[in-house]
């Protein structure tokens, strides 16, 4: 039976980290685990894609995502540069002719294409990676990979948030900060659940990362992971700035050897199965709170 809500549309968790290495895949995949059959986990981060390892995952399908670039037609254009004054990304240059088009620094916004008096300007497409889906068990996994010297993730995370629609849960496993690929994978969350250490770097960085949340307007929490390994700083931050704490992970050696073997928390510890069941009701009735 599954433990969460059958609906039209999706509840969606995010999991995030101001920093790497807190333990935000641990968490995303065991939380997808314990949610039983029909979750589908969403690994956002393309640029470094480590959610397969943990699933004995077959491939389902894989698609090539790419982004709209200006092409230029020479024979309609007469230099007359409004297409590069208009770029805020510095995607076209003009030198008293048709313009350079720089591909991997245009965003794919169409608005040279509009602002061309000449209609000189049309689209191509440009591959910038693929979306693979998965599926394991109960689990469906899709996951983006952006293609080596592809500088930007945002539009490979918005077609692997594509697979969101429909019913059921959602798990979005977050790129680690709290740049533009995190943005692109929180905005629409129901609820953030936030990973941290005990530790001085960890507050630093969950602080942005709190800090980055509040502006999103999306209601959150916090998990500690490795509890006991460091001090309580985190948790007066917490309680100073009113951030409820979901769950505490504690700093078990027995973790970080079935982590080591590839192996799910949960299925090779299963004590620690309640706890993830009840970090899950939690973020499911805070998302419906905000609903």
């Amino acid at each position: 039976m599954s433990a969460f809500p059958q609906q039209n549309n999706p509840r969606v968790i995010a999991v995030a980290s101001g920093k790497g290495g807190t333990g935000k895949t641990t968490v995303s995949l065991n939380l997808a685990r314990t949610a039983g059959a029909g979750v589908r986990l969403l690994d956002c981060d393309v640029e470094e894609p480590n959610a397969h390892l943990f699933l004995n995952a077959e491939l389902l399908a894989e698609e090539t995502a790419g982004i709209p670039v200006p092409r230029v037609d020479p024979a309609l254009c007469d230099g007359c540069g409004e297409c590069a004054r208009f770029c805020a990304y510095n995607a076209l240059a003009c030198f008293d002719g048709p313009p350079l088009v720089f591909q991997d620094m245009c965003h794919g916004c169409g608005g040279c294409m509009k602002v061309c008096p000449r209609g000189a300007i049309t689209e191509k497409d440009h591959r910038i990676g693929v979306v693979e889906t998965l599926r394991a068990g109960g689990i469906t996994l899709v996951q983006g990979r952006l293609d080596v010297g592809r500088a930007m993730a945002p539009p490979l995370i918005h077609a692997v948030k594509r697979h969101a629609t429909g019913g059921g849960l959602v798990i979005l496993d977050a790129p680690p900060g709290t740049s533009c690929p995190v943005i692109a994978t929180l905005r629409d969350a129901d609820v953030v659940v936030l990973v941290t250490e005990p530790t001085p770097f960890g507050l630093n960085d969950l602080a942005l990362a709190v800090d980055t949340v509040r502006t999103l307007g999306r209601p959150f929490g916090v998990v500690v992971n490795r509890m006991g390994s460091g001090d309580g700083r985190v948790h007066d931050y917490c309680a100073r700035e009113n951030v409820p704490v979901y769950a505490e992970i504690p700093d078990d050696r027995r973790i970080a050897e079935a982590y080591s073997r590839g192996e799910l928390l949960v299925d090779a510890l299963p004590e620690y199965r309640p706890l993830f069941a009840a970090l899950l009701e939690t973020a499911l009735a805070r998302a419906e709170g905000a609903a």
